[in-house]
């Protein structure tokens, strides 16, 4: 079975991810790469760094696939010795090519939100986010959980499932918690559609202080988890739908996670 050029690997990702789905101002897609290149293994990382790409040609990788994009606003300049430079050149000089699927990721079926719901097993989950150009939703979901736990439960869990070392929280400890909002990344901002949905909980990777705040007014808990820690475990269930996806159209192509791929923040 021949391998598949990059322009139908990447014709498979606008089918999961459509390009259409993405923010204003994200840059999804082709990053560094050609069309005409055979692609016969995909390795997965959140981000595109110097380590993500060298365990990539360790692993005999034509693609590098990231959540986050190598470029996110025009370069004016390329330095071998500093971010995202150093990427570029190495990227082009080992043949990797690097493609990132990003906030049109987010709002995707299969992608990371719904990969953050079912790992806090929520049921009857939706889009958090409506968007009319989207006929299933937005950024964000919402579900229930099986039975109400207490917040302080919840955030045990949150620690374990996503293996975060330290979460912000707003809220009583005792507060039963029902329906429960997850939005990957940076959702602080939707802190009010959230409540106004009718959610008790949200999870997120990062809130601002002011968003900390609103969400205390509204009477709605809030559990700031990371950003790495509430996008990275998503990658898993997504990396199994492209598999599937490549195999139902008879595609010969390999996809790996990388799973040692750790958060460039520390906590002490």
């Amino acid at each position: 079975m021949p391998r598949p050029t990059l322009k139908a690997v990447l014709g498979v990702l606008e089918e999961i991810a459509p390009s259409h789905a993405a923010e204003s101002w994200d840059n999804p897609g082709l990053q560094i790469g050609y069309l005409s290149q055979e692609v016969g293994k995909i390795f997965i990382s959140l981000d595109p760094t110097l380590k993500s790409l060298r365990k990539a040609v360790k692993r005999n990788a034509q693609l590098l696939l990231t959540h986050h994009p190598l470029i996110f606003t025009p370069i004016s300049r390329l330095n071998r010795d500093c971010y995202p430079g150093d990427v570029i050149f190495e990227a082009i000089e080992q043949g990797v090519s690097i493609v990132a699927a990003h906030t049109n990721l987010d709002s995707a079926r299969g992608g990371i939100n719904d990969g953050l719901a079912d790992l806090f097993g929520l049921q009857g989950v939706g889009g958090l986010e409506e968007r009319s150009d989207l006929d299933e939703g937005g950024l964000g979901r919402i579900g229930d959980l099986p039975g109400p736990v207490k917040l302080h439960e919840m955030t045990e869990r949150i620690k374990a499932v996503l293996g975060a070392e330290r979460i912000g929280i707003v809220g009583r400890k005792d507060r039963r918690i029902k329906r429960v909002a997850v939005v990957g990344g940076a959702g602080g901002g939707m802190v009010a559609l959230a409540s106004k949905k009718g959610a008790q909980l949200l999870i997120t990777g990062e809130v601002r202080h002011h968003e900390a705040l609103e969400a205390e007014a509204l009477g709605m808990a809030l559990i700031e988890a990371g950003h790495f820690q509430t996008e990275k475990p998503a990658l898993k269930p997504f990396a199994n739908h492209l598999r599937n996806r490549f195999s139902e159209q008879n595609m010969d192509v390999i996809v790996e996670v990388n799973d040692r791929e750790e958060s460039p923040m520390r906590y002490e």
